[in-house]
């Protein structure tokens, strides 16, 4: 794509599309840019950002498109992520992240599964099916197990691992049945004006509803202290009425996990097929969180000791 005077390319994130801000008069936008492989990408982004905002939901609004270019053209919510925000007011860090939960209890609510994208054509967003679930954890065996082990351990661990995996998702209790961001973290939350906006939310689906609560209490990408992290999934469970606290729990736990897993083979792939070498430096980290739900707990007895047996991480 070539650049304009107008457009400044915005520094990427783990993302596979291009983003750059549109300077006009009084103004400014977001140009989204799609790799042609991934251009229907846009057409989904379009058409859950219509759902959100006809939700009460703040997300960019479609201002043009080019679809036969590969790009959109959507509303620029500026520089302020939460995270920011945060950085910036850490004393007030536990009411920040609340706020964050009131939003998530608001998109949480959202019954409307189906809309016209911009060339209006329907788009109904997918159930997170279990072979998701289990496709994304081989991620892990995929890039960093790869990388770890030789061939023939490998192949040992793949179908080990697979077939914890598969016994952890079985022993969900919740079902497909809520509007799941799918990378809600305080990155992805911006500040527009006195309010959050949620942005990269191309990736929805329908399913359980604690897994958009460990993606935000278990954030890979900001420390929080266990204390923290307890008072915010508090304050979740005391906004649900008629929630089995015993259910959502078991279920976070198995989500934080497997979601955490995930992110150690994308981090490793961004590392090593896209020379993204940052992305490594938040591994460790991610393994904490594994630790932390999984340590001493029996439902993670098979996984804990794969893991420790293999790569000597879970004791």
């Amino acid at each position: 794509m070539k650049l304009g005077r107008n457009l400044k390319k915005l520094r990427g994130d783990a993302s596979t599309r291009i983003f750059f801000r549109k300077k006009k008069t009084n103004t400014t936008s977001i140009i989204v840019y799609a790799y042609k492989d991934k251009k229907l990408n846009l057409l989904i982004y379009d058409a859950v950002n219509k759902i959100l905002i006809k939700n009460d939901i703040i997300a960019p609004k479609l201002l043009s498109e080019n679809f036969s270019k590969s790009y959109i053209e959507i509303q620029d919510f500026g520089n302020q992520t939460i995270l920011s925000c945060i950085k910036k007011d850490n004393l007030n860090k536990l009411a920040i992240l609340k706020k964050t939960i009131n939003l998530l209890n608001k998109i949480q609510i959202i019954r409307q599964r189906k809309i016209k994208n911009y060339k209006k054509k329907d788009y109904q967003i997918p159930i997170y099916t279990p072979q998701i679930l289990l496709d994304e954890a081989k991620l892990f065996t995929d890039w960093y197990i790869d990388k770890k082990i030789d061939k023939f351990k490998k192949l040992i661990f793949k179908k080990k691992f697979i077939k914890i995996v598969k016994e952890l998702i079985k022993k969900l209790h919740f079902k497909n049945d809520t509007f799941v961001h799918r990378d809600f973290h305080i990155s992805n939350l911006m500040k527009v004006k006195n309010m959050i906006g949620v942005i990269d939310t191309q990736d929805a689906l329908i399913g359980n509803k604690a897994y958009d609560v460990a993606s935000l209490i278990d954030d890979v990408r900001f420390r929080t202290s266990i204390n923290i992290k307890k008072r915010l999934l508090d304050y979740y469970l005391k906004s649900q009425k008629n929630l089995n606290r015993q259910y959502f729990k078991n279920d976070f736990e198995i989500i934080s996990v497997l979601r955490n897993l995930k992110i150690i083979g994308i981090f490793t792939r961004l590392s090593v097929r896209d020379k993204k070498k940052k992305y490594l430096k938040l591994i460790p980290y991610a393994w904490n969180l594994i630790k932390l739900r999984s340590k001493n707990n029996s439902k993670f007895k098979d996984l804990n000791d794969l893991l420790y047996n293999f790569t000597k991480k879970i004791k």
